[in-house]
């Protein structure tokens, strides 16, 4: 098998949260497949260069800054080829703290409403500005980035479960609705996965929290809890968006494929 065999080539791929994270290494590995990727971020200046990928400054959950972020897209590349709706956060919360020592991280407005606009008015926002000029060039592929927990639920974090609930069903509709204009819309889900350098000590004490045990007892023993016996490589969630923006993939749409290891029931 020849080692271009994705033919990304100068296909032009958004990756938004690209500076950091899962999607660092989605964008990484993009670009090593000869991609031209662009990262999206509030965490980078428009024009400047990130590991060879050109930056863009954007709020997601912000209208006009995500359709100011394709036109300087479509203004540099001329195209949109694939979005990688990857920007997200996750604040972990319980609906009632029922023992009632740390009130904040029980579920409130705020909270509730970060994660929503990042995670699901984000995804919305983000889509529709790149559909507009998929639907200009007559092809496209959206890839949402969704979690085993949108399946699943997870303890101390039902609000970002079901904010990545969200994101299949906006995938499976969005399918429907673009696939007759040879976009397709789909969705990968990756279960525990290894270190980002993105958990904190604050998120560690606020998920611990939630899950009733010290931040030194939250459970690292997968043999436990993944059949295979050990977390997800980020680079392997790169390589799963890589084959799915890629004509390789040219039948798959309206799905989310779970990266899990086994966990998930899918």
């Amino acid at each position: 098998m020849k080692e271009n065999w994705l033919e990304l080539e100068d296909k032009v791929v958004i990756v938004t949260g690209g500076a950091s994270g899962i999607g660092k290494h989605v964008a990484d590995t993009l670009r090593n497949v000869g991609a031209s990727v662009v990262i999206v971020d509030m965490n980078v200046e428009t024009g400047a260069e990130l590991d060879g990928a050109y930056c863009v400054q954007c709020n997601v959950t912000d209208s006009a800054s995500v359709q100011a972020m394709a036109d300087a897209v479509v203004a540099k590349y001329g195209r949109i080829d694939a979005l990688v709706n990857n920007a997200g956060i996750n604040l972990p919360r319980l609906l009632v703290d029922v023992r009632g020592e740390k009130p904040q991280y029980e579920l409130n407005s705020d909270s509730f409403d970060k994660m929503f606009a990042v995670n699901v008015k984000g995804v919305f926002l983000c889509a529709q500005a790149c559909a507009r000029q998929m639907l200009k060039q007559g092809k496209g592929v959206i890839v949402n980035m969704s979690s085993e927990s949108g399946k699943e639920g997870s303890q101390g974090q039902s609000a970002y479960s079901a904010t990545k609930g969200a994101v299949d069903s906006f995938t499976r509709s969005w399918a429907k609705e673009l696939g007759k204009y040879n976009i397709r819309v789909l969705a990968c889900a990756p279960g525990i996965m290894e270190a980002t350098g993105l958990r904190t000590p604050a998120y560690n004490e606020a998920l611990a929290y939630t899950r009733g045990c010290k931040p030194e007892e939250l459970s690292t023993d997968y043999t436990k809890v993944i059949p295979m016996g050990r977390d997800g490589k980020l680079d392997e969630v790169g390589d799963l968006v890589a084959y799915l923006v890629s004509d390789r993939a040219s039948y798959i749409a309206g799905t989310t494929i779970n990266i899990s290891g086994g966990k998930s029931r899918g």
